[in-house]
């Protein structure tokens, strides 16, 4: 099970679309990487990438 980091300030910003996204701030303290594409992704993790043969 992972453990539920709390949100602060400076973790995230609303797109103009509307949507929440995180920061780096966020991923680095939340400590490890969801392979989702994130936006701010500190891990290097590139979703395009996963998909190729």
């Amino acid at each position: 099970m992972k453990n539920i980091v709390p949100i602060e300030e400076g973790d995230y910003y609303i797109t103009p679309e509307g949507y929440r996204c995180f920061t780096e701030q966020y991923h680095l303290k939340r400590g490890y990487c969801c392979e989702s594409g994130c936006r701010h992704c500190p891990y290097g993790f590139d979703k395009s990438k996963l998909y190729r043969k």
